[in-house]
Parts: C-alpha cells; structure tokens; sequence
C-alpha cells in the first residue's frame, strides 16, 4: 500500500453508476472508496467558506492516514488536526503530524504518557478539559512525566429553550465565571498551561436545515437555529474577552464545524475553523441551506440474489452510523439511482435487499454503490479504501483499521 502524492483535481459534476461501475472492474467486493476528485472539489468549497480562515481537520470524519495527508497537500487553508482520542493524537504525532488539539476529555494514564512522550519529542499536543478532575489528572501524571501539558477549555454551546436542551451534552462550562475559574485552577498546577478554547455549536454544524420527508421537524431546526447563532457566538466571545482580561493568552479559540461555517466565521473571537465531515459528504450533509458537497465517499457491495423481480440482495452493508435509531443513520442506495432500502430488513449483518426500478438491470456480481449516513465511521469497518480519481483506482490505502488502530 503507498501513500503517492496525487494531484488535486475538481469533478465537476457527481459521477454516475456506469462510472464508477467501471472503474470498480476487478475489485474485490465489498469495498469502500473515496473519490479523490470529488473530494478536492469539497475542498475548494470548503476553503471558500472558510472566507479566509484557517480550518483544522477532524480526524474522525477521515480516519485515513493517507487520505489525510492529500488533505494538507492539496490544500494549505488546512491547518492542525483535531483528533477524538489521545492515544490516537499520540500515534498521529509519531507518524509525523502536528499541531494536534484533543476534542474530547481523556484521563487514561496509558494515553496521557504516549501524549508526554510525544510532547518530550517536541510535538504540539492540546488536551481538552471541562472540569478540576480533568486538569488534576492530567497534572498528576505530567508531573511523574516531568513536561507540561497544554490544555483547552470546551465551553458549552447548547442553548436552552422553553422545555428543549438544543444541542449536545458536552460540557459543564456554560459562561465566562465558570471558564475563569477552570482557568484559575489550571494555572495553580504546575504541569499544565492555559492553550486555548473550542466551543462547537453542535447544534447549527450538524443538523440538517431541511430533512427529507420532514417539513415541519425542519421549519423548526430553522428557526432554533437561528435563535441560536447570536446566542451562542456572544457567550464565546464573552469567555474569550473575560480570559484576556484576567491575563490569560489564547493560542487559539476553535469554533464550528462543516455545516456552520457561515455563522461561526463572523464571530470575531474565532482563530480557526473545524471541519472533516464536508470532505466525505456522507447522507447527513446533504440538505443544507447555505451551500452543498460532492458525494466523495461509499461503498460497493455486490449483487449475490435476486429473490424477486424488481429485489435484488446484496452482500453485507450494515454499517450503520452512532447517533439516535432512525432511518436517518442507515446506509442509504447510491448508484444506480431510485433504488431503496426494504423497511423490514433495511440493511443488514450479512446481507442488505435493496427496492430497484424497472429500467434498471443487475448481473449476479454487479456493484450495487452506497454512501454512509456519517463520515469516517465507515472506515471502521474496513481495512483499506480505494482512491479514485479520472476514472481509475489509483491506489489501495490503509485505514485507521487497516493500520491496526481502534481507538474507541
């Protein structure tokens, strides 16, 4: 498996079953794929909306050691990684990144050590932290490890309505008090320093404005959302003013993710911008307002029954997404287009029948395409993805799995 420098390319209109039937030719099924074409082209979309402002990589939505370094070669607005584990921050540090931010809280001593031995070796790792527990574990074994961790505070970003939490659960750090005083006790630690805040707006950068099939759900999300954006951009500022005020320098202060670029990006307490999910453009991406992706990532499963006219059955294809049980995370047909799931089976362990039209013809073998509800969760279930780009796979590359890495 290599990792060859590639050029970028720009598709410039998304590919069709007959394309990719092709170029799938020989491949040993099931397999999963990235079109490097579309995803360049997701990349130069990305970099538009970024209008200017660095963006970090979430590693989550890519879990691909080569495609992530495509990534950072074709386009130089990428800037840092924002990883969801420390050990595998501290793996991606050996492998030759850097400028690494932890999105996610860890006291794992095992992992906290790799993150030292990587921090002793010169690399730039942020942990994340929303409490003192956090900040004395992490001082606890940065003193036995003899460096100095540098942390982010996560700053809560859900906003509450009459009778309805919107957004996620992360931190208990809600306003500018509550960061002071985490920000206090990390400095009376020795092996800790203040290095910067994230404060994600789950809740405009990952739901939908406009979800299939439900027009009412969707008017609603619309309007929270909006109520949502002044809210949630003045109580960061608010943080961010009250730690410079008290003496604390921010390195950076990290906000948003691909579906609130518009919004997070005017705040102007923001240095950086984080996204990764855009690049893949998996089903949950796909209807928003303010712009729209390529399809650049899926997988092929191939037809092995037709138990019915008009039903065919495929080859495994549950790899279902995290997230709340509804249809919303199954793997939804690709190519050829106007096929679907069966509601009594949707897609299964071992085998997924799919619904097709008339017009369409299936050979026992043929590849039946797919794309994930959710980015890098795919990547999971296999060992490698094949990168396409003008019209031919070239290249076969490791996934986090393929490279022996689970890391939740």
């Amino acid at each position: 498996m290599s990792e060859m420098a590639l050029p970028v390319r720009v598709a410039t209109k998304s590919r069709d079953y007959a394309y990719y039937r092709e170029v799938l030719k020989g491949q040993h099924l099931p397999a999963a794929f990235v079109d490097l074409d579309s995803l360049d082209t997701n990349l130069a979309t990305l970099g538009t909306r970024a209008g200017g402002a660095p963006v970090r990589l979430a590693t989550k939505s890519i879990r691909s050691l080569p495609v992530m370094r495509h990534i950072f070669e074709a386009a130089p607005f990428m800037r840092g990684l924002l990883c969801y584990s420390a050990a595998e921050a501290a793996w991606l540090a050996g492998e030759g990144f850097d400028d690494i931010v932890v999105a996610y809280p860890s006291v794992e001593p095992v992992d906290l050590r790799a993150v030292a031995a990587q921090l002793r070796a010169g690399r730039s790792i942020t942990l994340m932290v929303d409490c003192a527990a956090h900040v004395d574990a992490i001082d606890a074994v940065a003193r036995a490890e003899r460096v100095v961790f540098p942390l982010a505070i996560d700053v809560d970003m859900s906003v509450a309505f009459p009778g309805l939490h919107f957004g996620v659960y992360r931190s208990p750090i809600a306003d500018a008090t509550a960061a002071l005083a985490l920000a206090h006790h990390i400095a009376s630690r020795a092996g800790v320093r203040l290095d910067g805040v994230m404060g994600y707006e789950g809740q405009i950068a990952g739901l939908m404005d406009r979800i299939p099939g439900a027009r009412l759900r969707s008017a609603v999300i619309r309007y929270l959302k909006r109520r949502s954006i002044p809210q949630v951009a003045q109580r960061r500022r608010r943080v961010v003013d009250a730690l410079a005020a008290a003496g604390f320098p921010l390195r950076f202060v990290n906000g948003g993710g691909t579906g609130s670029f518009e919004s997070t990006r005017i705040d102007a307490s923001i240095t950086e911008l984080a996204a990764g999910s855009g690049l893949y453009a998996p089903t949950l991406f796909d209807h928003y307002d303010a712009f729209r992706v390529m399809p650049a990532a899926g997988f092929a499963l191939p037809v092995t029954r037709m138990p019915r006219p008009g039903i065919v059955t495929c080859s495994g294809g549950g790899y279902i997404a995290s997230g709340p049980p509804d249809p919303s995370r199954l793997p939804q047909p690709w190519l050829p287009r106007g096929c679907a799931l069966l509601a009594n089976e949707a897609a299964g362990e071992v085998q997924t029948p799919v619904r097709h039209p008339p017009s369409v013809k299936f050979e026992i073998g043929a590849p039946m395409l797919f794309r994930h509800a959710k980015a890098g969760e795919l990547c999971e279930r296999f060992n490698t993805l094949l990168l396409i780009a003008d019209g031919a796979v070239v290249d076969r590359v490791p996934t986090y799995r393929g490279a022996g890495k689970s890391f939740f």
